[in-house]
């Protein structure tokens, strides 16, 4: 087994700190991540605000007496 020095710990830490870096640059955002039925109410969401079936919210907050 290998003696750990000090100068071979150093070496170890920065290793994984570059691993760490490179690691966090190529992540993703869980919650940026769609389901296949959350893609779909996201489809027809933005096809019922292009046709105009959407209400705005001031509108519904009139409508509502708010």
């Amino acid at each position: 087994m290998e003696e750990a020095t000090l100068e071979k710990i150093s070496e170890d830490l920065d290793f994984l700190k570059k691993e760490v870096t490179e690691i966090r640059a190529h992540m993703i955002d869980v919650d940026s991540l769609l389901t296949p039925e959350e893609a779909k109410e996201l489809d027809a969401s933005i096809e019922n605000y292009k046709k105009g079936r959407t209400t705005s919210l001031a509108s519904l907050k009139k409508e509502l007496g708010l």
